[in-house]
């Protein structure tokens, strides 16, 4: 699914006024969007005790609007709430606010004024602010941003964005954020996203698809569906590749075995690591020399864990390669400060955010600028991990992924994620970007399901393979 920005939003918006669709029409669409998603969690509505916020924006006009429908449903305990005067209201939103005839409206200071029947309150709608937010909310918005933690026992429901998401500032925490066309950016990057969006629920309003621009989506797993399908009934290991795992040097054998182990879990035929350690932890994976590898028959590399900074060996091996190469932990930092270029798709880099600053020479800025910008001048598919992995590709394509828990901020996750990039590279050599992301959502879903079971504080790397298989048959 396509993601926006602000800026791309108000110009999908403005082309499809431009097209013959009034700006007043999309507005009531948003807002007969919203009631439907009440509808659906909240019916009866005319039981519903209801107070909608309302900023003097357009997102603002979507909750004016909504203000009037929901009369339609026989809402009789409804109060709007502005957050300014009503003669500072332009544009749609106040045609909508001279629309509204029937609620009442308290533009006066203090909510807690006008409100004290608030315990009764079931339903609190979030129309104060929408994408494009900079700084911290300030007067009447953010003393109502406040308010909204004044009915613990209300469900709240954000219009297109919590108010204030995306700022430096309060923030509205939504049980169920209703926006519009596709999702944005901040739904998923901004800080607190996570906690403050609740369930998010995409709504079309009439807007064209043709007109949405691409360059950022978010996973979807059943793309990664074909990729699971079953083996053909002669296959043998040699149908499913022969993994390198470059690491592992002394001290360090732990890294490239849990390389080499999440590799033979994904499905690869055969792995070799580069630790002679490595047979004691797992009598399944074979092993080479760090000194003396051979390069002969494998069909992908996965470089760095466990290695120790090596500029020579790395750049030796991306200049003598042919094969997909995976390059993580001081694979990476070998490279950092150098001009290196890659393979496109065949050169895949998993920096975490410390690694991706070394590599940028600076600290991180813009994630989703910094990425992307990273991936095209280099060549290369980046896989920057955090919360939120971004999976940037050479043509300057990003994807959001979107599993993942904070439990797996362990060490060791890093290694394992490594290891089934290279495993399933290995058995789809013709399609690496899907198999690259695939392996990225299943990795923070087998933690996903982890934790479920053994809490945030318990989980560890090598348990990530243990529920690997459920995060698979999901997706059958």
């Amino acid at each position: 699914m396509r993601i926006l920005t602000a800026e791309q939003t108000r110009e999908v918006d403005r082309r499809t006024i431009e097209d013959g669709v009034a700006g007043i029409a999309l507005m009531e669409n948003a807002a007969h969007r919203v009631a439907e998603e009440l509808v659906r969690e909240f019916a009866p509505l005319d039981t519903q005790n209801i107070v909608i916020l309302c900023g003097k924006g357009n997102n603002g006009g979507d909750g004016l609007a909504l203000a009037r429908i929901l009369r339609e449903y026989n809402v009789h305990q409804l109060r709007v709430v502005l957050a300014a005067d009503p003669g500072e209201y332009t544009g749609d939103a106040k045609t909508n606010l001279d629309r509204l005839k029937e609620a009442k409206i308290y533009p006066q200071r203090s909510i807690q004024e006008k409100l004290r029947e608030r315990l009764a309150v079931t339903l609190v709608i979030d129309a104060l602010l929408g994408t494009g937010v900079k700084g911290a909310p300030t007067g009447r918005v953010a003393e109502l941003i406040r308010a909204t933690r004044e009915f613990p026992l209300a469900k709240i429901v954000a219009v297109d964005l919590p108010s204030g998401l995306g700022g430096d500032g309060d923030v509205v925490k939504a049980d169920i954020t209703v926006t519009f066309t596709t999702p944005k950016v901040e739904h998923y990057l901004a800080p607190g996203a996570a906690e403050h969006v609740g369930r998010l629920v995409v709504s079309g309003i009439g807007c064209p698809p043709w007109l949405i621009p691409g360059g950022l989506e978010v996973g979807e797993k059943d793309e990664f569906t074909p990729l699971f399908a079953p083996r053909k009934r002669e296959g043998h290991k040699g149908d499913y590749g022969h993994i390198l795992v470059v690491g592992g040097s002394p001290g360090k054998s732990g890294a490239a075995t849990m390389t080499g182990l999440a590799a033979l879990r994904m499905g690869a035929g055969l792995v070799t690591v580069t630790s002679r350690e490595a047979t004691a932890y797992a009598p399944e994976l074979m092993t080479d020399s760090l000194e003396d590898f051979s390069l002969e028959r494998k069909t992908v590399l996965a470089v760095g864990p466990g290695l120790g900074v090596n500029r020579e060996l790395i750049a030796g091996l991306m200049e003598k390669s042919t094969v997909p190469m995976v390059i993580d932990a001081d694979g990476v930092n070998s490279i950092a400060g150098t001009n290196f270029r890659g393979r496109g798709l065949a050169t895949i880099l998993t920096p975490h955010p410390g690694e991706m600053a070394r590599l940028l020479g600076r600290p991180i800025g813009d994630a989703l600028t910094d990425a992307r910008e990273f991936a095209t001048s280099r060549n290369v598919c980046l896989v920057l991990k955090g919360h939120r992995t971004l999976i940037a590709a050479p043509d300057g394509n990003i994807w959001i992924n979107t599993s993942g828990t904070p439990g797996m901020a362990t060490g060791g996750t890093g290694d394992i994620l490594t290891g089934m990039i290279a495993g399933l590279l290995a058995q789809h050599p013709a399609q690496p970007l899907l198999a690259v992301r695939a392996a990225v959502w299943l990795h923070g879903r087998a933690g996903e399901l982890g934790v479920e079971e053994l809490t945030e504080q318990c989980l560890i790397a090598t348990d990530l393979l243990k529920y690997l298989p459920r995060a698979i048959r999901e997706l059958l």
